[in-house]
């Protein structure tokens, strides 16, 4: 009775480690798992293309045993045996294929795997760079604001220190000002009474000097003996007589051009003896 015919594998088959990879392939993925998913690729392909080769082989080998059933040759048993190691040589590299296959899908999850971890420290390092940047601008504001806190608090000392420096200053100044003043307003007092003080100046030659009325002459020998004071005038009762009033201005000799005359002597000084030659006596103490 002969053997039931197996039914040939289907081919183009992939298996479900294959078909993940290549789902995954449609997404944006690095250079290393796509490069991994290549080479998966290729070996789920070449193990599919040696899987036909094993069927193909198996397909012959069981035509082969049915033809030496019916017909028991010696050509008949060595077309057994050929297809039969035929079959044997095809089915070993299918499964050399396999494991390649599996090399590949394990290579592709360790790319992943690889890329994934990439990514995660790529994220982190980006998180810490945006973390360092947040900081630095945060400091940066920090920094603004303690520097302007400081400036006003440096400027309202400082401007204290330079009120009570200025006051110092001014009140000294004040004092310098208020002794200058005081000098100069003395001095202009001094010049004030200094200028009325002095006789308007006269052109041409000045008179000459009166003689006093009271000077006796000097005579030589010890003087004489001091004449006794004479009675005082008796007082008068009532207001005291009023004074002679001094001679209108146009009985006045008008002024004449040139030297003035020379000063008339005055009248007490003559009934006075007239005068002697010699030493002039001496003037009584």
């Amino acid at each position: 009775m002969a053997r039931p015919k197996k039914a040939p594998a289907k081919r183009g088959r992939k298996p479900a480690a294959a078909k993940a990879v290549a789902a995954k392939t449609a997404e944006a993925v690095p250079a290393v798992v796509a490069s991994a998913v290549k080479a998966s690729e290729k070996a789920h392909a070449a193990v599919t293309a040696q899987q036909a080769k094993v069927d193909a082989a198996a397909t012959k080998a069981t035509a082969a045993k049915e033809k030496a059933t019916a017909k028991p040759t010696p050509a008949a048993k060595r077309a057994v045996a050929a297809a039969n190691a035929k079959v044997k040589a095809e089915n070993t590299k299918l499964q050399a294929l396999k494991a390649e296959a599996r090399t590949a899908t394990v290579a592709v999850k360790a790319a992943q795997i690889e890329a994934k971890a990439e990514e995660v420290a790529a994220k982190a390092i980006a998180a810490v760079e945006a973390f360092e940047a947040s900081l630095v601008a945060k400091a940066e504001a920090d920094l603004a604001k303690a520097v302007a806190a400081f400036e006003a608090k440096w400027r309202k000392a400082r401007g204290k220190q330079d009120a009570a420096k200025v006051k110092a200053h001014a009140t000294k100044e004040h004092g310098k000002a208020s002794v200058a003043a005081k000098k100069l307003k003395a001095k202009a007092t001094a010049t004030a009474k200094t200028a009325t003080a002095a006789a308007p100046k006269k052109r041409g030659r000045p008179a000459a000097a009166k003689a006093t009325t009271a000077a006796a002459p000097k005579k030589r020998g010890r003087p004489a003996k001091a004449a006794p004071a004479t009675a005082a005038a008796p007082k008068k009762r009532g207001r005291p007589a009023k004074a002679a009033a001094a001679p209108a201005a146009a009985g006045a000799a008008p002024k004449r051009r040139g030297r003035p005359a020379k000063a008339k002597p005055a009248a007490a000084a003559a009934g006075t003896a007239p005068k002697r030659r010699g030493r002039p006596p001496k003037v009584a103490s």
